[in-house]
């Protein structure tokens, strides 16, 4: 299934619009902040970096922006449009919500304006209805190709999908493990806070509290593990905006170490700062690599299918392949019916099996 026209022009529209809302955010912050490295430092978390001006995005957002741009480029051009609007979607959504509650909270008060905790909120409900009209133009706007000629989407090849498995499982499972962590060390009035946001944890304006985003990226992650083992489609985008995540999240975490020089001083550690800075490595990498082997084209699909690629095994639609003859032309091991043949008699009894086809790719 592909996606029509007008769902392609629709999806590459409103990703335009989740990608100027984030854009003029971050650009607001720029001049908030009049430093465009010191915006950068505050997002990575270092400490001491306190701007002059209050930052109201967090790395999260810069994350979305390329996601939104790369929506925007995939609904207009790639045969998996309809699964990078849907996941586009329901990542956006999951990250805006939290907005409807805290931006208005009591917590934001002498932080930010009320002219600017206005433009948030309403900018909050504009993502959401954007998020979940790019999940049903996405559902909702696919059809049937209509030749040959028009690319099917692509699933990931059986390595890629065990290696998305491993790495996405295993930061999934790291991050449940970190989040359990917080429910038992952190004190019954502070935790819903770190989970909904208060007064306890300050966030971005327009960021998701830090124990929310965290949940909804390790659920993500071990659904893109578990579809990714059974090669769906959705599981190359999706594991693909994941993937952003990872990875700047550990790039981010390994120049924390190293600002603080907790990289240098390892072995003097106690084991929980060696433990978060180990995660902070497996998350660049599960990153890194869940990039590289998702961006990498797949198998086309057909209602499930492979297709396979021409010249091998089972041949797409007039393409030209060897062992399994064309419609009406000569073949070689298996004669066309009522033709002869060379090494097995006529009707096929006695034929060998087909041969098998060659092992999947990436």
């Amino acid at each position: 299934m592909i996606l029509t026209r007008g769902a392609r022009i629709t999806g590459a529209v409103l990703s335009a619009v989740l990608a100027a809302m984030v854009l003029g955010w971050i650009v607001r912050d720029v001049r908030a902040v009049g430093d465009p490295e010191g915006l950068l430092r505050y997002w990575a978390g270092y400490t001491g970096a306190r701007p002059d001006g209050q930052p109201a995005t967090l790395q999260a957002d810069a994350v979305l922006l390329v996601v939104h741009v790369c929506a925007f480029v995939a609904a207009l051009r790639s045969s998996v449009a309809a699964s990078t609007l849907v996941a586009t979607g329901v990542v956006t959504f999951a990250l805006r919500l939290p907005g409807v509650w805290t931006i208005g909270a009591s917590s934001t008060d002498g932080r930010y304006g009320d002219e600017l905790r206005t433009r948030a909120l309403v900018g909050t409900f504009v993502a959401l209805g954007a998020a979940l009209a790019l999940i049903v133009t996405g559902a909702a706007g696919r059809r049937q190709p209509a030749g040959s000629w028009e690319r099917l989407p692509t699933r990931p090849g059986q390595a890629a999908g065990v290696t998305a498995f491993l790495v996405f499982g295993a930061s999934g499972t790291v991050m449940i493990a970190w989040e359990i962590r917080q429910f038992v060390t952190l004190p019954s009035e502070l935790y819903p806070d770190w989970f909904i946001g208060g007064r306890f944890v300050l966030t971005g304006l327009t960021a998701a509290p830090p124990g929310w985003s965290s949940v909804a990226l390790a659920v993500i992650c071990l659904v893109v593990a578990w579809t990714a083992l059974f090669r769906a489609v959705h599981a190359r985008p999706l594991g693909m905006i994941a993937a952003g995540f990872l990875l700047v999240a550990g790039v981010c975490g390994i120049a924390r170490a190293f600002h603080l020089r907790m990289v240098e001083h390892f072995g003097d550690l106690g084991a929980e700062q060696q433990l978060m800075v180990l995660t902070s490595v497996l998350f660049a990498l599960a990153g890194a690599t869940g990039l590289l082997v998702l961006a990498r084209r797949g198998f086309e699909d057909a209602d499930g299918r492979d297709q396979g690629y021409g010249g091998y095994g089972y041949p797409q639609t007039d393409a030209q392949g060897y062992g399994y003859p064309q419609s009406g032309g000569p073949g070689y091991g298996y004669p066309q019916s009522g033709g002869p043949g060379h090494g097995y008699p006529p009707g096929g009894a006695g034929s060998p099996p087909p041969p098998a086809s060659p092992p999947p790719g990436w």
